[in-house]
């Protein structure tokens, strides 16, 4: 088996995803895939809620079903990043958000995780039934936009929202089978 794999979110994994959210959380930045902001001080109603957004049919208004995994590195014995991967699309997804967010914790980046995190994403996301799936990034966000392509992503467009320039990529999930 590979160090560097998914793993779904559980108990298993707790104290490692504790870490990563408050390294993530001592910066400031803002945490992506948007699942890292829940609450963590309630972890099993935090796993409630990652299943729920997995599998129910009764979700709130805007909101779609999506699966999220923790990319962990066994060597380190570390939660390094996660992704959240959105079955399918609204319009609002359709323009700005994609079927895949991704991020790697402060202290992993420039490493090839990211690289590496999508990669995993995208055969995820074949699994799901998604062939060509939809990521974007910020225009100044160089490395997202690096990972993207070296995932085989193809430039699409940028729109703007709030101000902010986001650029639309497509990757032939099949390619990762």
């Amino acid at each position: 088996m590979e160090a560097i794999y998914l793993v779904e979110p559980s108990t298993l994994y707790k104290e490692a995803y504790i870490d990563m959210v408050q390294e993530w959380s001592s910066t400031g930045e803002r945490m992506i895939p948007f699942v890292l902001r829940y609450d963590y001080s309630d972890f099993d109603k935090l796993l409630t809620e990652m299943n729920r957004l997995r599998t129910s049919k009764d979700l709130a208004e805007g909101k779609v079903n999506s699966s999220t995994f923790w990319l962990f590195d066994q060597n380190k014995d570390r939660i390094i990043g996660a992704t959240n991967i959105r079955h399918t699309l609204n319009a609002s997804l359709l323009e700005s958000g994609g079927h895949i967010g991704y991020g790697i914790r402060p202290s992993e980046r420039r490493r090839g995780y990211a690289t590496t995190l999508l990669k995993l994403a995208l055969k995820k996301a074949l699994d799901i039934g998604i062939d060509k799936a939809l990521v974007t990034c910020d225009y100044d966000n160089i490395g997202s936009a690096r990972t993207i392509k070296n995932n085989g992503g193809k430039f699409e467009s940028e729109v703007k929202i709030d101000g902010i320039i986001i650029q639309r990529y497509w990757i032939r999930a099949r390619s990762f089978e």
